[in-house]
């Protein structure tokens, strides 16, 4: 039975700026107004984080009946709809907005075309939190297709004005495959200056691109909710390597490794540096001798902080630093 020898590392992978600030914004809530800190929705979608923040103070609910007047609340880096924005304002809570600024652009995005009477179609996954918040931007116009076969049968009201907007962390070529069909049924469908999808998850998928022809295994650290990790998983799949998504090290399989000399490690853009260390010890357990980082993209995005969250001695618009 042969053991794993070597660990190679995708660049870049793990915390991305949005969920960094997104994480710092709850750090930062409780420290300066303390526990509890409310939270509607998965901060970020990984096991790890939100159970230590849970730890710190954080409560997380997904109704708004569940937070108690003058509470303080913070919306998920996922983003939220105008309905669940209108109702915590109107509920008087002490709100902070920790959606993805990428997220928002899309929203700003939609609310300024809407008024331009565009109708629009979403690529996106059904369901997941960011697709819920950005369709629920308007009150309809917006068609949301998972698929090349739903782009067949979706049907706005008019094809003169229509636009395309996309969940920021879906699979590169799915989306360009989806936006082809798009435009071959709608010839004048507007899209979006700069695409949608985001740089993380651009980098990330660009990465196991690399990574997944040099090894024989892909291990891909993240957790079963978050979309953007799934991804990479299917990414390395697609492209012919055995690969595994795992949410921390107890999951990794002994057996996954017979036979495996080189293995392949990234992270979700939710999953943090914490976790990929875990497994590189738990592979290295199994006989691996060296861990190699290849070389990617140096990524140095920082987001500001909403205001308010100043903590004494801190400047306001603190820039978030690059967590390695």
């Amino acid at each position: 039975m042969n053991h794993p020898q070597e660990v190679l590392l995708a660049e870049p992978r793990g915390f991305c700026a949005g969920v960094d600030r997104a994480i710092e914004i709850v750090e930062r809530a409780l420290a300066k107004f303390g526990a509890p800190i409310y939270v509607r929705h998965e901060i970020v979608h990984n096991t790890y984080v939100v159970n230590d923040l849970k730890a710190k103070g954080a409560v997380f609910i997904e109704e708004l009946s569940e937070v108690p007047p003058g509470a303080t609340l913070i919306f998920s880096a996922h983003g939220v709809s105008k309905a669940v924005q209108e109702e915590a304002r109107a509920r008087g809570f002490h709100i902070f907005d920790a959606t993805c600024p990428l997220v928002t652009k899309v929203h700003v995005e939609v609310a300024k075309l809407a008024q331009e009477g565009y109708e629009f179609i979403m690529i996106g996954h059904k369901g997941h939190p960011e697709v819920e918040g950005t369709l629920g931007q308007l009150d309809g116009g917006i068609h949301l297709v998972e698929d090349v076969a739903d782009v067949a049968r979706v049907q706005p009201a008019q094809q003169e004005k229509l636009a395309v907007v996309t969940q920021t962390t879906l699979s590169v070529d799915d989306a360009a495959e989806i936006t082809a069909a798009v435009r071959a049924r709608f010839p004048k469908v507007r899209e979006p200056k700069q695409q949608d999808i985001c740089y993380a998850t651009q980098n990330r998928q660009d990465a196991v691109k690399l990574l997944s022809p040099q090894v024989d295994l892909v291990i891909v650290v993240g957790s079963p909710t978050s979309s953007n990790s799934n991804r990479l998983r299917e990414l390395a799949q697609r492209m012919g390597t055995t690969s595994y998504m795992v949410d921390s090290a107890d999951e990794l399989r002994a057996e996954w490794f017979d036979g495996i000399a080189r293995v392949g490690l990234t992270a979700g853009a939710s999953a943090p540096e914490i976790l990929v260390r875990e497994v590189i010890d738990r592979i290295k357990a199994l006989g691996a001798v060296s861990v190699r980082k290849l070389s990617g993209i140096e990524e140095t995005l920082k987001f500001p902080l909403p205001k308010g969250l100043k903590l004494d001695g801190t400047a306001e618009t603190d820039a978030l630093t690059q967590s390695e």
